[in-house]
């Protein structure tokens, strides 16, 4: 099961002790992103989730083209928004003070798996 991270300012300060909190995940689904575009207003922040690739039918004698699928859109107030940014820069920092950091740029990425720091020794000479 995955770790929940909660802010304790996702609880109301007035919710009573004894309150349960029940969980819905049956209509929950699962999708991949590598690339986001965000759009403000006064009011709200709108993030699209957008899955990029080389595009696999290109038409004959064309320049090589990236498909960009925007897959869902997210529209939330800058409370829940700031929130968010906090409980991901938490967990970004916890990844690379396990793994080491995360490039951003793509240049700077390896292009297999990135390499994780190992949590045991190597084994000694003649073992």
């Amino acid at each position: 099961m995955a770790e929940e991270v909660l802010p304790a300012g996702d609880v109301p300060a007035e919710t009573p002790k004894s309150l349960q909190v029940l969980v819905d995940e049956r209509d929950l689904r699962t999708l991949y992103v590598n690339l986001t575009r965000i759009h403000v207003t006064h009011e709200e922040m709108v993030m699209d989730l957008i899955f990029s690739m080389p595009n696999p039918n290109p038409g004959a004698g064309q320049k090589q083209q990236m498909l960009f699928k925007v897959t869902d859109r997210v529209v939330m107030n800058y409370p829940t928004a700031k929130r968010l940014a906090l409980q991901i820069t938490q967990l970004v920092k916890r990844y690379e003070q396990q793994f080491g950091e995360v490039p951003v740029q793509a240049a700077q990425r390896p292009p297999a798996t990135p390499a994780r720091k190992s949590k045991t020794a190597p084994p000694k000479e003649g073992q």
